[in-house]
């Protein structure tokens, strides 16, 4: 192999192999990005250190701080979501942990949807209520109640669509005219949408997404789900349009240091560019199970937002569907297995499904089941759920007629209707 004449020759022993002088050739392409891993990163001079900028991007200072490879993926991921700024992050959780650290102070109050997330309950009632920082849980339903529920102390207002387990789908235009008429932030949990769904920073529609639209202020995603599609990798997203609001959140994320892996980052890059055709067949697959279980005696009530009847379905036709036939629903559903069932035939149901696997998240190539305890996640039954228990699907990436088969055989063994 002919060498490189232009580089001096390295230096023998150890030294020689940490200090080697050769440097590849510029100018290396492929379909997938090159991978940065740092902690240090290298300044030629000290007052080129003393110069460099890390949080408008133009520059690398440490690796925390951003890498190509990071800075690649937040920027891909501005594209999909409609975004301007995007920080990254361990988790979905994390990301909405972040935006309540970011803009929450003693004293103030966030309000939750009462289906929301339950991690995100959870913090509130535990980290940001003993920080002093107050919380009230809102009905997603009623744009009525998220108003009476502002006061003063109001600083940031959760938005979900639909709700992560009864699918609920809000009348998310109208919260948000909410909130701006109070002044108070409003953050949508999005990873269900994935920008694909819907736009959240251009809610009506029209393509302006800029000064006066109709937007929310912050969109949190959990890219363990659609963007990552392999049930393999942990990583949220923090995306604004505000640059101010956006320089908050990301000092913010600076001082908590947090941080994501590169070959994390090189594996949602990887799967970015087949999201939309990965979301599209798990929301085919989602409809003909659904279509499957609301022609079955055992299922009381179907919750997804695609179908009729379906809690907030005129909400999602609104705001995703609006070109009638073309709208999105993501590959998610729950059901209310008729109230006669016990919760041991539920539970020996999810167990007898072979395709299926119990576990949380969804979004990756496997079919999911988990059946939930809705009474104890709510603050009161909601007037709108039939009684009875609570299975939320996730399909993955399989044929569906195998996976309504499988649930065929399980219904047949653990619910039956004689």
């Amino acid at each position: 192999m002919q060498k490189d004449h232009q580089n001096p020759p390295a230096m023998p022993g150890i030294t020689g192999l940490i200090h080697h002088p050769y440097t590849p050739p510029a100018g290396f392409d492929a379909p997938q990005p090159g991978v940065f891993k740092a902690s240090t990163v290298y300044f030629p001079t000290v007052a080129d250190m003393r110069q460099r900028e890390w949080k408008d991007k133009s520059a690398y200072t440490y690796g925390l701080h951003g890498t190509p490879t990071t800075y690649l993926l937040e920027e891909r991921l501005c594209s999909l979501e409609g975004g301007l700024q995007c920080v990254l992050v361990p988790s979905g959780l994390a990301a909405l942990a972040l935006v309540a650290l970011s803009v929450l102070k003693t004293g103030d109050e966030v309000l939750i949807p009462d289906n929301a997330y339950g991690p995100n309950k959870a913090l509130a009632d535990g980290e940001l209520r003993h920080f002093g920082i107050t919380h009230r849980f809102y009905d997603p339903m009623d744009p009525q109640d998220l108003s009476r529920q502002i006061t003063e102390r109001t600083r940031l207002v959760w938005l979900e669509a639909p709700g992560s387990v009864s699918m609920e789908f809000p009348d998310l235009p109208e919260m948000v005219r909410r909130c701006r008429e109070r002044g108070v932030f409003c953050a949508l949990d999005n990873t269900w949408g994935a920008g694909l769904a819907f736009k959240a920073f251009d809610l009506l529609g029209d393509g302006a997404g800029g000064e006066g639209s109709l937007a929310v202020d912050i969109s949190a995603h959990a890219l363990t789900k659609y963007p990552s599609g392999g049930g393999d990798v942990l990583m949220g997203s923090v995306i604004t349009r505000d640059a101010a609001l956006h320089l908050q959140i990301k000092l913010c994320h600076m001082r908590l240091g947090l941080g994501v892996a590169a070959n994390d980052a090189e594996t949602v890059l990887r799967s970015l560019p087949s999201i939309a055709l990965r979301y599209a067949a798990h929301d085919q697959t989602a409809r003909a199970l659904a279509a499957w279980w609301q022609a079955q005696p055992q299922c009381a009530q179907l919750m997804h937002p695609a179908f009729a009847g379906a809690p907030g379905h005129a909400h999602w036709q609104a705001l995703c569907d609006r070109e009638p036939g073309t709208g999105l629903a993501a590959g998610l559903f729950s059901v209310m297995i008729d109230a006669r069932f016990s919760q041991a035939q539920v539970d020996a149901f999810c167990d007898g499904l072979k395709l299926f696997k119990i576990g949380y998240s969804w979004g990756g190539p496997v079919s999911l089941v988990v059946p939930y305890d809705i009474a104890s996640m709510r603050q009161a039954w909601p007037g709108h759920l039939k009684p009875g228990t609570l299975v939320r699907f996730s399909t993955g990436l399989e044929s569906a007629q195998d996976l309504i088969l499988d649930l065929h055989q399980a219904a047949q063994a653990h619910l039956p209707m004689a």
